[in-house]
């Protein structure tokens, strides 16, 4: 009894040690067969699939460590050369916008600097009319006739009082740039920018080319002619 006992636990031993060949598993309810999973050395191994991108950066990268040192110092002068010309163009072009950002900066500031010198210049001219009038209302009494004894103290007076009148307003068009013009008092150079000669006339003790009698006259509007003076010149040849 002991003998086959013995006998039987070997056998038993002898199975369960032998290798299985497939896995088993439970049947499935679609198949009417067991499945069964491939040996591992039927197992296809496993691949690392790569861009074309990562591929072709590798496949450089393996030539520049293959390639000489020469070639390698050719390239990196080369890139060294073309970087050099591409921060000159670069900065070329910095240079050139900013210049132009200046020079638009300086054309604004002249056209707003002429904007507020030159606003009021229709209403300048608009009240050159008005000073004409005025001015000629003063000369129409003869200063003679002021200084008389026998004059007139009303006719005086009103007299007065325009020429106090003219004097402020001219002030105060002064004030903001507008500057009335009379060459003949001055007795100065006949000057085509600021002039207008309306005759010539020989006038003794004076020299040519002398504007000796103001027919209008002339205003300047911060140093811009607003209307040139109408003067007679002195012509003796």
């Amino acid at each position: 009894m002991q003998t086959q006992r013995f006998a039987r636990s070997l056998q038993f031993a002898a199975k369960s040690s032998l290798p299985s060949s497939a896995a088993k598993v439970p049947r499935s309810p679609f198949t009417s067969q067991r499945f069964i999973a491939p040996a591992l050395s039927q197992r296809i191994p496993a691949r690392r699939w790569y861009s074309e991108a990562v591929a072709a950066e590798l496949a450089k990268a393996e030539g520049d460590a293959a390639a000489p040192p020469e070639t390698l110092a050719n390239d990196a002068q080369a890139k060294l050369e073309a970087k050099e010309k591409e921060l000159i163009d670069v900065t070329d072009k910095l240079k050139r916008s900013v210049a132009e950002y200046r020079n638009l900066q300086n054309q604004t500031k002249r056209e707003i600097a002429a904007a507020r010198d030159f606003a009021i210049q229709r209403f300048a001219k608009d009240l050159i009319d008005s000073i004409d009038n005025l001015d000629r209302a003063l000369t129409t009494v003869p200063a003679a006739t002021l200084t008389s004894s026998d004059v007139n103290p009303e006719l005086k007076s009103l007299h007065g009082g325009l020429k106090m009148t003219e004097e402020i307003l001219m002030s105060t068009l002064k004030k903001h740039g507008l500057e009335r013009l009379d060459p003949s008092v001055e007795g100065v150079k006949f000057d085509p920018n600021l002039h207008e000669a309306t005759f010539q006339a020989p006038q003794a003790g004076k020299e040519s080319g002398t504007v000796f009698f103001t027919q209008q006259k002339g205003f300047l509007l911060n140093g811009r002619v607003l209307r040139a003076a109408k003067v007679g010149v002195v012509k003796n040849e």
